[in-house]
């Protein structure tokens, strides 16, 4: 059986959110993201057409379009809307992937036999707009790399089909920098060896590609070719990660407790953000030492930010600790986890916070989780 795989992205969506709110801001360059000293979270095509791109400084962005209006972004807003969107497609298909807050892959395999899966992801498609107001473009394919592409190229609302016949044709004249796995400096490796696009890279000889990229040579090569393998893994939100600590002695010691979360915070964020998560539940345990348990837990805007989410850590702690007695156990627990990076709630972040954040999960891929963290996570 041929796969039928759709990618499907919602377009410029900070901004499609913030125009629905406020619709003055229709055809007008837009930049969501943080104070002067912030960066692009997201920009629409209007302000894109000056060389305004995500991540970028404010103030850059400002001088290359000076009549854009900046706004700062509202991600507990993003979030909810994104919830909107998945409940949409999850009631239309039979496996849907979230890939990040506003990607989605689905699998529609054999419905061609019930019903075209082009026309399918259509309607699927007019359903997110009319549930929601919200712009999305897709591509359908074979797999996840040609389906993904061909949502960029169809961009903004683009409706855009690559039968397995015309994969090579479609992929041959775009830029490697389209293939998902190509970022900067594999880019720019292949530049420099005149390799630039699609049809060039896809005519390299396996060996010639591992020699100068590892292991990930073959899997290159695969994408080249318009192949890949990858399944769409069915979204749940009950993926979560966790850590608890017992005590060796029940405490009643706040401050000593307040540091424990800390640490415990940190080093989940820091695991969040290795494996690209971003979490929009989290939860806090207490067992006092008459083994009573009380959890409490809140929904929050997605996030990895170690800041951010002990904010709201030590909230639920002060909530759910609500009796004098020593406490034996505590845990934190992340869960409502999706595909996401950190950048996408750094709204209030400045270039400063963005840097300290790189620097130290650099220290700790280097030296180890532990080697570095914030002065409150070690008043043990």
């Amino acid at each position: 059986m041929e796969r039928a795989i759709a990618h499907m992205d919602l377009d410029t969506f900070f901004v499609s959110c913030e125009r629905l709110k406020n619709s003055v801001l229709e055809k007008q360059p837009v930049i969501i993201g943080g104070g002067d000293r912030g960066v692009v979270a997201s920009c629409s095509y209007e302000a894109r057409y000056f060389g305004v791109r995500s991540a970028m400084p404010i103030k850059m962005a400002l001088r290359l379009c000076p009549k854009a209006k900046v706004i700062k972004g509202d991600m507990e807003h993003y979030s909810n809307m994104s919830h909107l969107v998945t409940e949409v497609i999850q009631e239309k298909v039979p496996v849907l992937e979230k890939a990040s807050i506003d990607e989605f892959y689905l699998d529609l395999s054999g419905m061609d036999k019930f019903f075209g899966c082009f026309q399918w992801t259509n309607e699927i498609v007019d359903a997110v707009t009319k549930n929601t107001g919200l712009p999305i473009s897709f591509a359908l394919s074979t797999n996840k790399t040609v389906s993904k592409i061909g949502t960029g190229e169809s961009k903004p609302t683009g409706r855009f089909e690559v039968k397995e016949a015309n994969i090579q044709n479609f992929l041959n004249p775009l830029s490697i920098k389209k293939i998902p796995m190509v970022g900067p400096e594999t880019f720019n490796l292949f530049s420099r060896l005149g390799v630039k696009t699609i049809k060039t890279l896809s005519e390299m000889p396996i060996d010639v590609l591992q020699e100068l990229v590892g292991k990930n040579g073959m899997v290159l090569w695969k994408k080249a070719h318009g192949i890949d393998e990858t399944p769409v893994i069915p979204y749940s939100e009950r993926k979560s990660i966790s850590t608890e600590d017992t005590f060796a002695q029940d405490t009643i010691d706040i401050l000593k407790i307040r540091s424990i979360l800390s640490g415990m915070v940190e080093k989940l964020a820091y695991q969040l953000r290795q494996e690209k998560w971003l979490t929009s539940t989290v939860s806090v345990k207490i067992r006092y030492s008459n083994f009573d348990t009380e959890t409490k837990q809140c929904r929050i805007p997605y996030t990895s930010a170690d800041h951010t989410l002990l904010r709201y850590v030590l909230e639920l702690f002060k909530k759910v600790y609500t009796r004098r007695m020593r406490i034996r156990l505590i845990g934190v627990r992340f869960t409502g986890l999706v595909h996401g990076l950190h950048q996408m709630d750094l709204f209030e972040d400045t270039e400063e916070m963005i840097s300290l954040y790189q620097t130290m999960d650099h220290i700790k891929n280097r030296f180890g989780s532990s080697s570095v963290g914030r002065a409150s996570g070690f008043l043990k």
